[in-house]
């Protein structure tokens, strides 16, 4: 008998001290900070996916009609697992998301629309660990520093969150602060994708995405730093002023660190809301022009490259006291130098088709150097063979979207991606990828690393409404049965 009420006694003990615990945490204490919730997130949704395509597509015949409609459920259930995943550890994982979401032309539709969701939906730091951070950084409390501060942010995003302030002296400034747990769990998290890609790799070896962990081990310390991004917004600045289109805000160094990066506040639309521009009466097509300027003198002339150009990074709006349209750009952290990119388009607009296979191997496209220029022209392999100078764009080019391609084909960009630096996925991602690039038209000089290099201008157009175009050579030799599942 007392043996018994001493078990229902521990018990008792046991309900209370969880139950106590489980308030407690609920309040005061965050699980995701435990290493092991995050990994054990990550492990798990990394062996369901897994196991999802090694089961799913075992005994459906190949390229048949079912096989494409189960592949693709498959797909879509993969990528929500993989947004729930990136949802739930933050920081370093929605970055990388966020990513993988913008490679239209190497995921299938599945995952990119999916992850695509990640862009507006990262978490928000409390209040409490915005003051915080502003604290440790800068030595003073909010209240001391803003007359204002706007609790709601203006906006949230992998790394860092923006608030409006008001200073003392009446200046509206953005605010931008970091999460205050990231730069803990950044390297970290690293170590853990790089930890499963290798996994998924044991598993499906045509599964080639460890480029990507190697991109964020060299970019994500830079983005971290906000007096690096600091720096090279006042670089840009410098380099397009002769862009009267152009707005890049001004940054009040007094007031800023390596977590708080104070800037002058500057209001817009995103580059691709069509709503906002037809309300304000901005004209797309001026907009379309003045990103091609200023993409094209980023990459021809400066060499000094933005790199995370997705629409919330590129405003629009009209400029104060003018009827005229200009172009916000924002979130300076990556910036990189493009001397080969710039050789390639030399070599695509003078139909140098031997250079083209040299520069477009050197930028990691390996044998698949017709399907990255393609790629980057949005223009069949026979135009870019022929010329672009000498073929206009045709009716059926432009209509032709990548995903009716091939599924070799889009496979081949895939695998084109496992050895391909950041320099593709930039391109791939800039303003005027989705449009065929059309003749080239006079003439002009184009600065790479310091030498100018005689060669004709191309004239970037971008299609609002207009699909992608992607057409390549098929893939004349088969993949693994999971990366041919991969294709789109």
């Amino acid at each position: 008998m007392a043996r018994r009420a001493l078990k229902l006694a521990s018990w008792t003990s046991m309900a209370l001290a969880a139950s106590g615990f489980y308030l407690y945490s609920k309040e005061y204490l965050d699980l995701n900070d435990f290493g092991a919730v995050r990994v054990g997130r990550a492990v798990a949704t990394t062996a369901v996916i897994s196991y999802d395509y090694l089961t799913s597509l075992r005994r459906v015949p190949y390229g048949s009609k079912e096989y494409l409609q189960l592949r693709s459920k498959v797909h879509l259930r993969s990528a929500r697992r993989l947004c729930e995943l990136c949802c739930a550890n933050r920081g370093t994982f929605i970055k990388v998301g966020q990513h993988l979401g913008a490679l239209d032309y190497l995921l299938p539709e599945e995952y990119t629309s999916t992850l695509k969701v990640l862009h507006s939906q990262a978490p928000q730091s409390s209040m409490q660990e915005v003051r915080q951070v502003i604290r440790e950084d800068l030595g003073k409390e909010i209240h001391d520093l803003f007359v204002s501060f706007d609790d709601t942010p203006l906006g949230a995003a992998s790394l860092a969150q923006v608030h409006k302030a008001v200073l003392h002296d009446g200046r509206t400034v953005a605010v931008k602060v970091q999460h205050p747990k990231v730069q803990a769990q950044s390297s970290k998290d690293i170590l853990l994708m790089e930890v499963l890609v290798l996994a998924v790799k044991q598993l499906f070896p045509e599964f080639e995405f460890m480029w990507l962990v190697d991109e964020a081990k060299k970019n994500l310390p830079l983005e971290l730093d906000f007096l690096n991004e600091g720096r090279n917004a006042e670089k840009v600045a410098q380099m397009l002023k002769h862009f009267d289109f152009l707005k890049v805000p001004r940054i009040h160094w007094e007031l800023s660190t390596k977590r708080v990066l104070l800037m002058e506040f500057v209001d817009g639309g995103q580059v691709n809301d069509r709503d906002y521009m037809e309300r304000n009466k901005i004209d797309v097509n001026e907009i379309s022009r003045h990103l091609g300027k200023m993409y094209s003198e980023m990459i021809f002339v400066n060499g000094f490259v933005h790199c995370d150009p997705h629409p919330g990074n590129v405003l629009v709006r009209k400029r104060p006291g003018s009827e005229k349209a200009e172009i916000v750009l924002l979130d300076h952290g990556l910036y990189q130098f493009r001397l080969d990119y710039c050789h390639l388009w030399q070599s695509l607009i003078w139909t140098d088709m031997k250079s083209v296979k040299k520069y477009s191997q050197r930028l990691g496209a390996g044998d698949l150097y017709p399907l990255f220029a393609c790629m980057l022209t949005a223009r069949s392999w026979n135009s870019v063979n022929t010329g672009i100078g000498r073929t206009p764009v045709t009716a059926t080019e432009p209509t032709t979207s990548p995903r009716s391609a091939s599924s070799s084909t889009t496979c081949h960009a895939r695998c084109c991606s496992s050895s391909r630096p950041t320099t593709c996925c930039v391109a791939s991602r800039l303003p005027w990828a989705p449009a065929p690039v059309p003749a080239p038209s006079s003439t002009c000089r184009v600065a790479a690393s310091g030498h100018w290099l005689r060669t004709r201008r191309r004239t970037p157009v971008h299609s609002s409404k207009g699909p992608r175009s992607l057409l390549g050579r098929p893939s004349a030799y088969g993949r693994s049965t999971f990366m041919n599942s991969f294709c789109v």
